[in-house]
Order: C-alpha cells, then sequence, then structure tokens
C-alpha cells in the first residue's frame, strides 16, 4: 500500500477536529479496552489508563484541527502505539525501576511508526509554544487569543476598545517578544530542524 495514501480510519482523525461526539464515543468503544488493558498489565490502573487516553486524545484533537495530520494506517495501531508511548514515557519520569512490559500486541506497521514521530513532534511543538505563551502578559496573551479567532484586526480592536493601530503595534510587539523566547528556548534548534 503507498505510505502517502490517506487511510479510510481518517475518519476518526476528522471526527475528532469536528468534535464529533458519535466518533469520540465509537473511539473509547473500539479502541480505549485495548490501551486499558496494556496499561493495567503494566504497573498502571483504570484511572491512569483514562488519563492517557484523553491526553493522547487531547493531543490528536489539536493536531487534527491545526490540519497537521493525515492519516496513512490504521487508527487502531496509531492511537494504541501513541497511548502506549505516553504511558512508557510515564513510567520512566516515576522513575519506577521495578516494572515489567507485557507485550501482547504488538504493531510493526511502518506508517504508524512515522506518524507517532510526527505526532510527537507536534506535541512537543505545541507545548514549547505553550509554555512561552503563558510567559507572556495578559494583555498580550488577550491580543493575540482575539487575533487568532476574530477575521480581523479591526474586529479585535473593537472587542478591546482600543484604536486599530494600538492593537496592530501590540500584537507586533507580542509576536515578536513570544519569537524571541521561543528561539531562545534551550529545545528550539533540535525541533526546528525536525
Amino acid at each position: 500500500m503507498d505510505q502517502n495514501k490517506t487511510h479510510p480510519d481518517q475518519k476518526y482523525i476528522d471526527g475528532l477536529a469536528a468534535n464529533d461526539s458519535v466518533i469520540i464515543e465509537m473511539i473509547y468503544k473500539k479502541f480505549a479496552p485495548k490501551v486499558c488493558m496494556f496499561i493495567t498489565n503494566n504497573s498502571g490502573d483504570k484511572d491512569q489508563a483514562q488519563d492517557v487516553i484523553q491526553e493522547v486524545l487531547i493531543l490528536l484533537f489539536n493536531q487534527a484541527k491545526a490540519n497537521k495530520l493525515t492519516l496513512t494506517c490504521p487508527f487502531d495501531a496509531y492511537f494504541f502505539l501513541l497511548c502506549k508511548r505516553r504511558w512508557l514515557n510515564e513510567l520512566k519520569k516515576s522513575d519506577n525501576k521495578g516494572v515489567t512490559i507485557y507485550e501482547h500486541v504488538v504493531s510493526t506497521n511502518e506508517s504508524a511508526h512515522d506518524l507517532i514521530a510526527q505526532t510527537e513532534e507536534f506535541d512537543e511543538k505545541q507545548q514549547l509554544f505553550d509554555a512561552m505563551f503563558q510567559k507572556l502578559g495578559e494583555k498580550c496573551q488577550e491580543v493575540l487569543k482575539l487575533s487568532f479567532t476574530l477575521k480581523t484586526m479591526e474586529e479585535v480592536a473593537a472587542k478591546l476598545n482600543v484604536t486599530y493601530g494600538y492593537v496592530r503595534k501590540k500584537k507586533s510587539l507580542c509576536v515578536g517578544q513570544l519569537t524571541q523566547w521561543i528561539q531562545e528556548a534551550k529545545n528550539f534548534n533540535s525541533l526546528k530542524n525536525k
């Protein structure tokens, strides 16, 4: 099969992007039990499994909303591998040395591994952006959030009850500061080259 061909399971990604409750419920019913079993068999409990599933779904939602996710493999393999890697990273962070991993499900789907790398890269970039965005002042955050959601800077100015000139200058300064902080971040160069 062509590695770049969109898989029919893209419907799950599109459903997440659209916040389609039927698709989300289908993902929970169809794919979550395998993840829960893996995590509970590997030093975790059901609550931890639900947390991992939720984190991965939020990540996929964000990536799908940014139009940066085209599924080229079965959703099942992709979703399971993402959850599995997230759980193994959690175990590493908690330094749980007495962990034995039971592999009942092995995926050799190369396309899934490529997609995982793209998703993890997206996640790292998103985390860096979010961390630097939180460093901005309240006004900067407000101006940028509104400029992301409203169509024109005139609408942003009207919403904030300030002049168009002020809002353009403020946005420019805020974007400049945000860009500088991102570029100065320790992990920026490794992310930039991915």
